[in-house]
């Protein structure tokens, strides 16, 4: 296909991670670029970013964008060969805290201002510059980005734009006297365009304003025409029904291979399981758990939250615990403070059978993916859900709710004869700690059968997960935003 697609991100890894938008940017670009379209990938210059790519070299400078002067640097991603832009602006990106929030979890006052001026200069690129090829999509991520489809609608420019929706309970509402300090257009600042409820919201700009919509599963973009499930977007997205569509993630295969994956003890296969031993008992010790290669080993591997059931969680597992005496729990996470404390006190009660890891590591995920038997995946809402596709990979089998990307690529035995057919994990629905554990219970029984256990885990390992699906289902997306609009002095929005 011989278009140029820009795809403009706030994260995305190795560069910069807060959770699976960097996974999926991170992924998804080089695989498009592997397949041989023309993407570059566009991101702010977070601190550390430059040192981590290689042939960096300055090709603007930005000086009426809001939020001060700044610089656009062209590099590419080692390894990979994926051009890259980096929008430099080192008074509004170097902060203490994490990428979006300060070190007390509070969001930086300056948010709007610091992707506002962002998508500013996402939309300059894709109107042209001197020196850089010229743009015929333009793929915008998230709410951080949902200015891009209305900047680049108003510059005039022939260009075509899709706008991915991640997680809509995000949405980048913030108050109406941004509008003019972002300079938004006069003609969408009502309700029908980006006002909402009272506020300029990024992620309205996106949905009103995007040539197309997607979002990261096709079960997900029904609900998001719900109001069950829409986060009261819904009213804005069902007009735009047959413009939204749904694309299951993929995830990186080369990144997420027990059979080659140097941050185990020991490879494993579906075809030769037994390294997976090793890879549970490495998990044990270093959880501080008994080393016991009988006992049910559950991980919860996700970020502390409402949304991903914590609450729920905390409230389940003193059950398990207490029902089954050699089950143990290994958590890796972090998020809102009470769910925090929550699994510090469960560890204190439950001594060498809970272990609480508050953070992340990459090298611990990779660990407990590869040495747990069960993933507990709790989601009021998942748009795709990427923790049970990596412990699916590595034979780790998944407890998760009946919702969003969840269900769509979990088969649970209920519906499907493990030995017959693709059953690869177990679902429950509802957010009531008993279907929780009912759940959970199906699965230790499972456990306790090796046959069925063991064809669990060949269906879940053998299932394919990776991007040259996804990839062809957005190269189509493409091919029907490749219809330049007549260029125009100044396009009207509508």
């Amino acid at each position: 296909m011989s278009l140029h697609v820009l795809m403009v991100a706030a994260e995305a890894v190795p560069l910069a991670k807060t959770g699976g938008l960097g996974d999926m940017v991170g992924a998804f670009a080089p695989a498009l670029h592997r397949a041989g379209t023309a993407v570059t990938l566009m991101l702010p210059a977070w601190p550390g970013t430059l040192e981590a790519v290689e042939d960096v070299r300055e090709v603007a400078r930005f000086d009426d964008l809001p939020g001060g002067p700044a610089s656009l640097l062209a590099a590419t991603l080692p390894g990979v060969g994926l051009p890259l832009l980096l929008w430099r602006n080192d008074a509004l990106l170097v902060r203490e805290g994490s990428l979006y929030l300060d070190h007390d979890g509070r969001e930086y006052a300056d948010n709007p201002l610091r992707f506002g001026a962002f998508c500013h200069a996402a939309a300059h690129v894709a109107a042209g510059l001197p020196g850089l090829p010229g743009v015929d999509v333009v793929h915008a991520h998230d709410w951080h980005t949902g200015l891009v489809p209305l900047l680049v609608r108003d510059s005039g420019a022939p260009v075509r734009t899709l706008f991915t929706v991640h997680n809509l309970a995000f949405q980048g509402n913030y108050p109406l006297e941004w509008m003019d300090k972002l300079a938004i257009p006069a003609q969408a600042r009502g309700s029908e365009g980006c006002e909402f409820w009272g506020q300029l919201s990024f992620v309205k700009a996106g949905l009103v304003y995007a040539d197309l919509l997607n979002t990261v599963s096709p079960g997900h973009a029904g609900e998001l025409l719900t109001a069950e499930g829409g986060h009261g977007m819904d009213g804005v997205l069902r007009p735009r029904a047959a413009q939204l569509h749904g694309i299951l993630n993929g995830i990186d295969t080369a990144l997420w291979n027990p059979a080659d994956d140097a941050l185990l003890p020991k490879p494993f296969s579906a075809a030769d399981p037994s390294g997976k031993h090793a890879c549970k008992a490495a998990l044990q010790r270093r959880f501080g758990l008994p080393e016991d290669a009988f006992a049910p080993v559950v991980a919860l591997g996700s970020r502390l939250t409402h949304q991903k059931m914590a609450d729920v969680a905390l409230e389940a597992l003193p059950f398990l615990l207490n029902r089954y005496p050699r089950l143990q729990v290994a958590m890796l996470g972090c998020g809102q403070p009470q769910y925090e404390q929550g699994f510090r006190e469960l560890q204190q009660r439950y001594p060498r059978r809970v272990a609480a890891h508050i953070g992340y590591s990459e090298a611990l995920a990779h660990l407990l993916h590869g040495g747990a038997n069960l993933l507990l995946h709790g989601s009021r809402f998942e748009p795709c859900g990427l923790a049970p596709l990596y412990a699916m990979r590595y034979g780790t089998i998944p407890v998760a709710s009946r919702v969003g990307g969840l269900a769509d690529t979990i088969v649970d035995p209920v519906e499907h004869d493990p030995q017959t057919a693709r059953a690869n994990g177990f679902l429950f629905d509802g957010d009531a700690p008993a279907e929780m554990v009912e759940a959970v219970e199906r699965a230790l029984a499972a456990f306790s059968q090796p046959r069925v256990w063991r064809q669990l885990q060949r269906n879940a390992m053998q299932a394919d997960f990776g991007w040259p699906r996804p990839v062809e289902r957005y190269l189509a997306l493409y091919a029907q935003l490749d219809q330049p609009r007549p260029r125009a002095a100044r396009q009207a929005i509508a």
